[in-house]
């Protein structure tokens, strides 16, 4: 998945023009700075984003966890509070290339999302290389999605084939499910937050070796809501 030309170049104007503003040299320290010093507002709701949603907030328990236990959990879970203190919620200020009913967020975490208790040793290569992925609230059975093949000529502009792909080869019924397992916290999260009967989702979280920010764990959502005959009562 990409972001989309103009929104790129837009992205690559404003670093620009913050890292001469602040005498900065670094963009990649410009971002992480001004992420961590103000756009990630920990457990609140996300007011500062200009992009709209239609996702309600939902009321939680005010306690937080990192409170409760007086320590963070050793991951990220499913039954993280969403206005907990170890993450943040947010519209992603540069979306990438989806269609306009698609809201791209971004759940960003200050407890890591890959964890040895989660990602057995047999598929640690494999997570390493490909990351985590998911999908919620579709009805659509996967063998009846549209083939990678199918969907390459909308990446032409991008250079993208299959040649040039690094991905893993599908393992074994045993390994497929270890891939599964290690994604659930994730999913049950998400599935919490982005109701099945109301939203349609797609998630993943980019290996370490791909991620725009290292060291600060982030999963990518994009969400559409359902049309109302497509909603379960």
């Amino acid at each position: 998945i990409f972001g989309q030309r103009t929104s790129r170049r837009s992205m690559v104007r404003w670093v620009s023009e913050i890292c001469i503003a602040t005498g900065k040299i670094s963009g990649l320290k410009v971002i992480v700075n001004y992420l961590l010093d103000y756009r990630l507002q920990w457990g609140k709701p996300d007011t500062l984003s200009l992009l709209p949603s239609k996702l309600e907030e939902f009321k939680e328990t005010a306690t937080k966890v990192s409170q409760v236990s007086n320590v963070a959990p050793q991951y990220f879970t499913a039954d993280i509070p969403f206005n907990s203190d170890l993450i943040c919620i947010i519209q992603n200020d540069w979306p990438y290339s989806v269609p306009l009913e698609v809201e791209h967020a971004v759940i960003w975490s200050r407890v890591p999302i890959f964890h040895p208790s989660l990602i057995p040793n047999v598929i640690d290569a494999r997570i390493q290389q490909d990351g985590l992925w998911g999908f919620t609230g579709s009805d659509t059975p996967t063998e009846d999605l549209p083939s990678l093949e199918s969907c390459l000529p909308a990446l032409a502009d991008w250079g993208v084939t299959i040649q040039s792909m690094i991905r893993s080869s599908k393992g074994s019924y045993e390994e497929e499910e270890m891939v599964l397992h290690a994604g659930k916290e994730v999913d049950g999260f998400v599935k919490r937050r982005w109701q099945e009967s109301k939203w349609e989702t797609a998630w993943f979280v980019n290996p370490p070796r791909l991620q725009s920010i290292p060291g600060l764990a982030h999963i990518h959502v994009f969400a559409r809501r359902k049309p109302s005959e497509e909603v379960v009562s």
